[in-house]
């Protein structure tokens, strides 16, 4: 089936052609400027512009006498095989892929007509990303999210590639949204447990509760919900976050992309506009049987989606629910520690070019086996800025310091929100990651073509700065910071960078990367982030796989280990063809971790995991080490 003009888009390039930033702005006087950085462990370094012609960095220095390397594997070099490479003395198998039944009821994956409606509901979504996995006594519940669907793959029995009918369109929804699954090790290899009472799908349809200060708010009525406080559905889920006492946060992301509107002539409003939601939309066709995606009819139903959702993965009856005081935006993950005094701290970013990077601190107090069910309802919303002298501010998103009318209007219009008060504008802010064993935080950065060329979508300036140091950024960075006073919650905090990737073979200057990219772990786009117990930072990409011109040699999608007190990154992972490696955890033991296999083939060029001429699924893969000993 050939793919549809929308289908070869990006949700980013579809958002633009559809909804372009303003005009363009020159930035030239920018790009040339040195930036000034310290290092975390104060050593100061000459950063920015001109640095980047040496392949320098501040990365946190190397002890003295250099304790061996932590990374204890033998790096995997870069192909386009279309399967899973890991590294000698670790093996890999399928876990769970796109379309396994669920329960005894079930329809077995059918090639020809990639399910039903009714199939897909009692099934395993489509397009895993983000994970967490979860405990019962021996038993481990795996939650997953399912962003969205190749939309010419799961309706590639359609001459259009398209949802044709009403029950394509229920099978879409019923691809999108959480898979939560009892999965069990068995000679070797993990499965899911059928019919296991943990099993639930959570799609676009299922009935969910609104909380926090926009609940009830009249930009969230709608007909079918007068009272603005119950919604139907979660899409376009990306990463995810777990908190301390046992629930799940999956992250609405690119929710514009499902509205449409009936009339060609209907003006969406500024701030529909604003996140991207249009006349037109990225070709699933829910509209056309579903009025609640159709703009010109329900104008509210966006303002519903874009949130934090909290799920008990241990209650298959519980509803699931909308965390409005965490905004609403483009959510990517949900990275949550705790302040020195208790307070849940989370951290957000807003995966669009330009966008922002956000804090959470919630009112009340973590209390180990306590009733901690409400503690993401309130508390204050933080947007970061950050200085070229390596410092940086959170600042709080408020009626008085956003001139905005209400604290439901902030979590809204966040972004509107943000950029009142002059936020830091950022290269896609992607995953957060905290480090386990200090207070310290990481965030992917992971492109922007627009930096210092074009603003974003509200018009703020993109201008080449300290944590966004390179104009028309194709390879992306890894920004960290720490916390004034070693506590989450602090206002203020320090920053650098861990690593900016690029292409040393080909590329000097900026596009080769920081002194810790060399031509055998180099690599582009880093989007999933997320540490193991040891405090080592895995970083998966979701960039460029066409291995030529700029990226040549850089392969497949790909998954390393960087270690954060030396710098030094090694590949431990490559993906099958046109996938995107994202979704990490562990099993309760350390044995096992569990990495997503995500959109293999999303341009037709690959058959992974069955090979031959089979339709291309997305996978949960399980890895161990064939000695049996932890991993991380």
């Amino acid at each position: 089936m050939p793919k549809t003009e929308k289908e070869l888009m990006s949700f980013d390039e579809f958002d633009e052609c559809r909804n372009p930033p303003p005009a363009e702005t020159d930035f030239s006087q920018i790009v040339d400027r040195v930036v000034s950085r310290r290092s975390f462990l104060g050593a100061s370094v000459a950063f920015g512009a001109s640095a980047f012609v040496m392949g320098t960095t501040a990365l946190r220095p190397a002890p003295a006498s250099a304790a061996p390397s932590r990374l204890a594997f033998k790096q995997v070099a870069t192909n386009t095989l279309d399967t899973v490479t890991v590294p000698e003395g670790y093996s890999w198998h399928i876990a769970a892929k796109w379309g396994d039944p669920m329960w005894s009821n079930s329809i077995p994956f059918d090639e020809e007509t990639r399910g039903t409606g009714i199939s897909q509901e009692l099934s395993f979504g489509d397009n895993n990303d983000g994970m967490a996995m979860f405990a019962d006594g021996d038993r481990n519940i795996l939650a997953v999210n399912n962003e969205y669907t190749n939309r010419s793959i799961i309706h590639g029995n359609r001459e259009s590639g398209l949802a044709e009918n009403a029950d394509d369109v229920r099978k879409s929804k019923a691809a999108h949204g959480v898979s939560i699954i009892e999965v069990e090790q068995k000679d070797g290899r993990w499965s899911i447990v059928v019919d296991s009472p943990y099993n639930r799908r959570i799609t676009a349809d299922t009935p969910m509760e609104i909380t926090g200060p926009a609940r009830g708010h009249d930009l969230l009525k709608t007909a079918a919900d007068p009272s603005g406080t119950t919604v139907l559905g979660t899409y376009n889920n990306c990463g995810n976050g777990k908190t301390p006492w046992g629930t799940y946060l999956t992250c609405e992301e690119n929710f514009n992309g499902y509205y449409a509107s009936s009339d060609p002539d209907n003006k969406p409003s500024d701030a529909l506009s604003r996140y991207g939601v249009g006349n037109e939309d990225w070709g699933y066709n829910w509209w056309k049987y579903d009025d609640r995606f159709d703009i010109s009819k329900t104008p509210n139903e966006p303002n519903r989606h874009g949130y934090i959702v909290e799920i008990d993965p241990m209650n298959p009856t519980s509803t699931p629910k909308k965390r409005t005081a965490l905004g609403r935006f483009k959510h990517e993950n949900a990275a949550v520690a705790l302040a020195a005094d208790g307070r849940v701290v989370v951290y957000l970013g807003d995966d669009e070019r330009g966008e922002f990077l956000y804090k959470f601190i919630s009112e009340g107090k973590y209390a180990a086996g306590g009733n901690n069910s409400d503690l993401l309802e309130a508390g204050t919303l933080y947007v970061a800025k950050f200085s070229d002298d390596g410092k940086g501010e959170w600042v709080a998103l408020t009626p008085a310091s956003t001139g905005m009318a209400s604290q439901a209007e902030i979590c809204i219009h966040t972004r509107i929100a943000a950029s009142a008060v002059g936020a830091t504008t950022m290269d896609r802010p992607e995953w957060v990651a905290c480090n386990p064993n200090r207070v310290e935080a990481y965030c992917s950065l992971t492109n922007n073509k627009n930096r210092g060329v074009k603003p974003n979508a509200g018009g703020d300036a993109t201008p080449v700065n300290g944590p966004n140091p390179r104009e028309k950024n194709l390879f992306g960075q890894v920004v960290r910071w720490l916390p004034a006073g070693g506590d989450h919650a602090s206002d203020n905090f320090e920053w650098d960078l861990f690593v900016t990737a690029g292409n040393p073979v080909v590329h000097t200057g900026p596009e080769a990367g920081s002194s810790n990219v060399n031509a055998d772990n180099m690599f582009n786009s880093p989007d999933g982030l997320g540490f193991d117990t040891t405090g080592l930072l895995w970083i998966q990409t979701d960039g460029n796989y066409k291995n030529k011109d700029g990226f040549a040699g850089q392969g497949n999608n790909q998954m390393l280990v960087g270690d954060p007190d030396t710098g030094e990154i090694k590949r431990f992972l490559v993906g099958p063809k046109e996938c995107e490696i994202t979704g990490i955890t562990w099993s309760a033991d350390r044995k096992t971790l569990f990495v997503g296999i995500q959109h293999p083939g999303e341009k037709g060029g690959s058959h992974y995991p069955a090979g031959g001429s089979s339709v291309p699924r997305s996978t949960v893969i399980a890895i161990t080490r064939d000695d049996n000993e932890l991993i991380g």
